[in-house]
């Protein structure tokens, strides 16, 4: 009897201290995930205290007098007046206007809040509409990227104010009067890059990546499934098919920046393709997915149950006809979701894509696979290095945005696995 008391006492000990340690491991886990979401909230609340003020704009809005005498264009239809006109005199009378207490002496400070670009958005704005010379129009032109980064983060340690203090009075002036406004910063997405960061934009780099990521889809997922379908249901096991395999597994693991260097000693030295064009871009990006959509395409390949193998065979299906009419139509899904992840980790890449040039000043828009061409990742490490505090907001909306083209398409893959997905 006592030994059985003994033992029931020893059993229970030992259940106690097994459901200690399962306890334990169990708070470890939920420990790590809290660090994990409060690190990834850290991030977010970084990204985003930083970069939501880039997708608005300081604008001012005043009325200008199109004086010919004063821009010395008597034609507005003429190319070479247009050339010679002053557009910078007419926008700076109208803004001392809307100054109270601003005079001609103060005209190189007044000069100083309209943005260096505004006299071009006055020359586009008379040219397409000849008949306004001599005429006062109402217009809104960009403020000086000083008076955004003022508008937007005055008492902001992080950010100097490089304005006086007399501009800035009438900065604070013009806010309440309402020439000065900040709304929605259209020009981010629709402009390409600029030295001035109130003009700069990312849709050249938007359509870079689109078309590095088209070249991309289009080469890596038809090879990555074709070899995955070759290397599952017709090639020998041998040794040379288990080297491949191997090899397969190796480059799913080689930096990224390995797959630059390739590209640049094949592509543009060996084949002297051009440089930052999204050809290149797309090929060495299509090296590096390759042996993700492999691998996930061997995965869903295996997955299919023999069973429908052995049925297609046994009602005479060759086996050609087995694997395009039964296995690959089952094992698609899985390809998609992978082809999908292994292109969503392409559009982040930054690495390889350096070492091939595509890290150039781009400021116009791409029209072609073979323009230059930068990419969203690239354009955020152009922006994050500069000396312009300006540029640290832009670059982190620019990062707002890839990140919600990478969250799409990951929320595309799930989605496209369930909706896909059969059940045996």
């Amino acid at each position: 009897m006592t030994d059985q008391k003994t033992q029931a006492e020893l059993v229970r000990r030992s259940l106690k201290v097994r459901y200690r340690k399962e306890r334990r491991f169990r708070a470890y886990g939920i420990l790590a995930i809290g660090i994990a979401l409060s690190a990834l909230i850290v991030l977010f609340a970084d990204i985003i205290g930083k970069g939501y003020t880039g997708f608005t704009k300081t604008t001012i809005t005043m009325d200008v007098e199109m004086d010919g005498e004063m821009m010395f264009l008597d034609d507005a239809t003429d190319e070479q007046q247009l050339k010679m006109a002053d557009f910078v005199e007419p926008l700076v009378q109208a803004m001392i206007k809307q100054i109270p207490g601003a005079d001609e002496d103060d005209r190189d400070k007044v000069r100083g809040l309209l943005n260096p670009y505004a006299s071009n958005e006055l020359k586009n704005l008379l040219k397409a509409n000849p008949d306004w010379l001599g005429e006062t129009h109402t217009i809104t032109v960009l403020a000086h990227t000083d008076v955004d980064v003022y508008v937007k983060h005055a008492g902001d340690a992080a950010y100097s104010i490089k304005l006086s203090d007399e501009q800035q009075r009438w900065v604070d002036g013009l806010l309440e009067s309402g020439v000065v406004d900040t709304s929605f910063n259209d020009v981010f997405f629709s402009s390409g890059d600029s030295r001035d960061p109130s003009r700069a934009g990312i849709l050249g780099a938007i359509v870079g990546s689109l078309l590095t990521m088209f070249v991309t889809l289009v080469l890596s997922f038809p090879i990555g499934v074709a070899a995955a379908i070759y290397l599952e249901e017709f090639a020998p096991q041998n040794k040379f098919t288990d080297f491949i395999e191997v090899n397969i597994n190796n480059l799913a693991a080689v930096p990224s920046i390995i797959f630059g260097l390739l590209g640049l000693a094949v592509f543009i030295n060996l084949f002297g393709m051009p440089r930052s064009v999204p050809v290149v871009g797309g090929l060495v990006l299509t090296l590096m997915t390759l042996p993700t959509i492999i691998i996930s395409s061997r995965a869903a390949i295996k997955s299919v149950p023999p069973s429908i193998r052995e049925a297609a065979e046994g009602i005479g299906a060759s086996k050609m006809q087995v694997v395009l009419h039964h296995v690959l139509p089952l094992a698609m899904p899985g390809m998609l979701t992978g082809s999908i992840i292994g292109m969503a980790q392409a559009l982040g890449e930054t690495a390889p894509l350096l070492l091939i040039g595509m890290v150039a000043f781009i400021v116009d828009v791409p029209e072609g696979f073979l323009d230059s061409a930068t990419v969203l990742p690239v354009q955020v490490f152009l922006w994050a290095g500069s000396p312009e505090l300006a540029f640290i907001e832009r670059a982190s909306a620019a990062i707002m945005v890839l990140l919600a083209f990478l969250i799409s398409m990951n929320a595309l893959a799930v989605w496209l696995r369930k909706r896909l997905e059969l059940r045996w």
